[in-house]
C-alpha cells in the first residue's frame, strides 16, 4: 500500500524556499492523488483465475472500474489518503502563518527601502516622459509566499475534489458527503483533543 506523506521539518526557511515547498506538495500529490486510480486498483482483490497468455493477443473491453472491499477502502482512507491531506494542510497552514508574520530576516528589506527612497525623489513629468510615473515596487518575500499559498490552496481543493469523486465511485459510498466533511470526521476521530493544523486550508 502507498505510504502517507510524511511531514517535513517546518521552518520559515522551508516556506521561503518556494521550490522546496512546491516540490513537497507536488510529490505528495503525485504519490497519492495523481495516482488514485492505480492506488485503488491495488486494493482490489486479485482475479482468482490465473493469467491467460492469449489475452495479450486480443483486444477486449474491460470494465471501467471494479468496486473495492469497503474495509480495504476505509483502511486506505484512514492510513494513506486523509493523513496525506492532513500533512499538506498542516504545511500550507504553517506557511500561511509565516507569510502573515513579521519578517526581520528578509534579505531584500534594505534594497526595497532604498528603491522606495529613490522613487520618492524622482521627478514625474508625464508630458515629457509618459512612463515617468511608473514604479513597480519589489515584493517582499512574505507577499510572494502569500501569493503562492493562495495558488496552492486552490490547487489543493481541485485535487481533493477530483480524488474524492473517484474514491466515492470505486468504494461504493456515494452518500459519504464532500471531502471536507469526510476529512473533518476523520480529524475528530484521530485527533479529538488536539488542535488540528490545516483548518484554514479547507
Amino acid at each position: 500500500m502507498t505510504q502517507a506523506s510524511s511531514l517535513p521539518t517546518l521552518t520559515p526557511q522551508f516556506c521561503f524556499s518556494t521550490t522546496a515547498l512546491r516540490d513537497f506538495l507536488r510529490l505528495s500529490r503525485s504519490s497519492v492523488d495523481d495516482t488514485i486510480t492505480q492506488n485503488l486498483n491495488a486494493l482490489a482483490t486479485p482475479a482468482r483465475v490465473g493469467f491467460d497468455p492469449t489475452s495479450t493477443s486480443r483486444l477486449s473491453s474491460r470494465p471501467a472500474s471494479r468496486q473495492i472491499d469497503p474495509q480495504s477502502c476505509q483502511t486506505f482512507k484512514d492510513k494513506v489518503l486523509f493523513p496525506s491531506w492532513q500533512t499538506r494542510s498542516g504545511v500550507l497552514s504553517y506557511c500561511s502563518l509565516v507569510a502573515t508574520s513579521p519578517d526581520p530576516d528578509d534579505p531584500e528589506a534594505e534594497l526595497r527601502q532604498a528603491e522606495n527612497e529613490k522613487n520618492r525623489e524622482r521627478v514625474v513629468n508625464e508630458r515629457l516622459d509618459p512612463y515617468s510615473a511608473r514604479f513597480f515596487p519589489r515584493e517582499a518575500r512574505t507577499e510572494q509566499l502569500a501569493n503562492i499559498i493562495r495558488q496552492e490552496m486552490g490547487v489543493e481543493s481541485i485535487v481533493r475534489a477530483r480524488t474524492w469523486g473517484i474514491v466515492k465511485e470505486r468504494c461504493g459510498d456515494p452518500s459519504s458527503g464532500s471531502w471536507e466533511d469526510a476529512l473533518a470526521r476523520w480529524r475528530r476521530l484521530q485527533m479529538p483533543t488536539e488542535r488540528v493544523l490545516g483548518d484554514r486550508t479547507d
